[in-house]
């Protein structure tokens, strides 16, 4: 029996403001000081040579808000949204096309949200009638879709299979009723196993649920409850994410105030509970931070082999692929620029209309973001850093360049979460809990805690 035991004491000491780093530097540092023009020379010189491509649609849509949310959606119950959406993304596409390299595969796709299966079955097969019009799938492409099964018939996931998706991901959050009802998304057991079906029936080959610690009226006994569910129901990837309330961003979280959210403690206790129940008898692997697989779940491989990645859309199975975002709000990124679209709807589809690339903010990396991101990105992937393997990979004595860094690391040390030798370190089992925080030792663009506007670390 293999179970993982976490201190509440770490948790509160290392529980402070950070970034997630699906990028370095974090979004927070993009700007819009930046040109299309600039832009159009970096995608030119990125499509010289065929490299594997990830491209992401976004779909903003949804019929209610889940109060909790904190993603970019578009509230509506008008269908015909999504239909005219979709046009507007194949003129983005059709846009952009032109400059990418045709011989480049791609081998994720990723719909996310919102709700992508707000769309019709016939909306999703036009929008993969434009995917397929201008990108070519590598063979074992990954293809993943955020679902809703509180909306979502079988002819939905028909058409997703149709145009080539494999993988699918469904928000919980809690399966305790009053929970939900707290929340607003009211997600019975019985439509979540439903769509978990229609799923496997159709050959769907990994299914992913997302839960949320932190929400009210949680305590670490009804959300035993709740993962007794989720065990019998086997999904093969798990995220548990702590709820980021943030009503100065997201107004809507204001109505959670009038609710019973859990103590500090009672959250804490939660995710105690989360990673040593999930952990047990090698049900899970914790991948780190908020993500679990099944052992033999490629993610978990992947770690194994040190072939795993981190981006936009979290841990990543494809090492040497760029990201093309489409849709409002999207994210791209290539190893010299991430850039993003416009993040409201009539703003994107203004720009789109108008024949331009809906650019919203921007960043340009420097040889010295590059050294870092590499760095962070092994720290987060690896759980380790091998000194000399690092300094042959990024061409610097890497003990010299980053001495003031790794004398950070000592309390980590000290508190059993990280292992140093002269050749290196390594991060244990525990310190997987504490990655952000680790990583954030080689974060060159922090402000004061005070000052940081990110989500907590645990």
């Amino acid at each position: 029996m293999s179970t993982l035991n976490v201190d509440l004491e770490l948790v509160r000491k290392y529980n402070v403001a950070g970034p997630r780093y699906t990028s370095y530097p974090p979004a927070t540092r993009f700007t819009d000081a930046v040109t299309w023009e600039e832009l159009s020379r970096k995608i030119e010189d990125n499509n010289r040579a065929p490299r594997d491509l990830s491209v992401y649609f976004h779909i903003p849509f949804c019929e209610t808000l889940c109060w909790f949310c904190g993603c970019t959606t578009v509230i509506t119950t008008q269908h015909d949204r999504g239909r005219d959406y979709i046009e507007t993304l194949g003129r983005e596409v059709a846009r952009l096309a032109p400059h990418l390299n045709r011989e480049r595969k791609v081998v994720q796709l990723h719909f996310g949200g919102g709700s992508p299966t707000f769309l019709r079955p016939d909306e999703i097969r036009r929008l993969g009638e434009i995917i397929h019009a201008h990108f070519t799938f590598a063979p074992d492409i990954e293809a993943s879709v955020e679902v809703d099964p509180r909306r979502l018939t079988r002819e939905h996931l028909v058409a997703l299979r149709e145009i080539g998706f494999n993988r699918a991901s469904m928000g919980v959050q809690d399966f305790n009723p009053r929970v939900q009802e707290a929340i607003h998304r009211i997600q019975p057991r019985a439509m979540t196993q439903q769509a978990m079906d229609w799923m496997r029936e159709l050959g769907f080959g990994s299914l992913n649920l997302d839960l949320i610690y932190g929400l009210p009226h949680q305590t670490p006994a009804t959300f035993h409850e709740t993962l007794d569910t989720v065990l019998e129901m086997k999904p093969d990837r798990l995220a548990v994410f702590s709820y980021a309330h943030v009503p100065w961003i997201k107004p809507a979280q204001k109505i959670l105030e009038e609710q019973i959210l859990p103590t500090p403690e009672s959250k804490l206790a939660v995710l105690k509970l989360v990673i040593e129940r999930l952990t047990a008898d090698d049900q899970y692997a914790y991948i780190g931070m908020d993500h679990f697989a099944k052992p033999d779940d490629e993610l978990a491989v992947a770690q194994r082999r040190g072939q795993l990645q981190r981006n936009f859309q979290g841990y990543s199975t494809r090492a040497g692929s760029d990201i093309y975002a489409f849709g409002m709000s999207g994210v791209s990124q290539i190893p010299d620029a991430y850039w993003q679209n416009e993040k409201e709807l009539p703003k994107y589809q203004a720009a789109v209309d108008a024949g331009r690339v809906p650019l919203h903010k921007a960043y340009w990396l420097t040889a010295e973001d590059k050294i870092r991101r590499e760095t962070i990105l092994r720290t987060m992937c690896d759980r380790a850093l091998d000194y000399s393997a690092m300094s042959a990979k990024l061409g610097i004595r890497f003990e010299q360049h980053f001495e003031k860094e790794l004398a950070l690391l000592a309390p980590f040390a000290d508190d059993g979460l990280v292992k140093i030798t002269p050749a290196g370190f390594e991060i244990t089992a525990v310190g997987r809990l504490f990655l952000r925080n680790i990583a954030m030792c080689f974060d060159n663009t922090l402000g004061a805690p005070s000052e940081r506007k990110h989500s907590q670390t645990i």
